[in-house]
């Protein structure tokens, strides 16, 4: 049978997981959610696709809910380290391409690398990250993209303030990019050499972690 590649398997419907699968679905992704929880289950059978009550560790139970004729796979399972570890474990005995697999601790991401998810992500731990970087100075948001690179979001600093990008040279004097900005009132815009940075203005730049850190602490 031919994988669905459009498709989404999602197992734990949790908080994490629920909210991935809705917006999935809101997205215009078919979605099947699957949940030790009958109430979990009833409670997703209007917004998803397809929800069924089923143990993720039991092979024969994931082959009865087709899920091997998934491209994509996600792993929700909550704070229960042995079921997620064993669920990854078994999408990899059904040969799915990709599994990406919720972590609670670094030791348990470690465990799921090794059984075989293809990625391993940490909700809580990035959006502590997040929402830390966020509480310094005026910078509204922050996204990792990799161990050295980062995307801020952050108000205009007062140094730039009045400025054309060219003339306040981000780039030489920041080390920076400033991939796009909102006026107040208005939407995001592409930025360009020529934009000139007015008070209130939001700036989505883009940089090596330190320096973009740096730019989003400026008032």
């Amino acid at each position: 049978m031919a994988r669905r590649d459009k498709e989404f398997l999602v197992i734990g419907l949790g908080r994490f997981g629920g909210g991935l699968a809705e917006t999935l679905a809101e997205l215009g992704h078919e979605v099947l959610g699957v949940d030790r929880s009958a109430k979990l289950v009833q409670s997703y059978t209007a917004k998803l696709t397809h929800v069924v009550e089923a143990d993720s560790t039991d092979i024969d139970a994931m082959r009865q809910v087709g899920a091997e004729d998934f491209q994509t796979a996600v792993v929700a399972i909550g704070t229960e380290m042995e079921a997620s570890i064993l669920t990854t474990a078994v999408l990899v005995d059904l040969k799915i391409p990709r599994i990406v697999a919720k972590a609670i601790t670094q030791a348990h991401g470690t465990i799921l690398e090794r059984v075989g998810a293809t990625r391993v992500v940490f909700p809580e731990r990035d959006m502590g990250i997040r929402v830390g970087h966020s509480l310094a100075g005026s910078m509204l948001d922050y996204f990792q993209l990799d161990p050295g690179f980062a995307l801020v979001e952050t108000t205009a600093p007062n140094a730039i303030v009045g400025k054309s990008l060219a003339n306040a040279e981000v780039r030489r004097r920041y080390g920076i990019t400033v991939v796009c900005i909102k006026p107040e009132g208005g939407s995001f815009t592409y930025a360009t050499p020529e934009t000139i940075v007015n008070e209130g203005d939001i700036l989505v730049v883009a940089g090596e972690t330190k320096r973009a850190e740096a730019f989003g602490e400026m008032e």
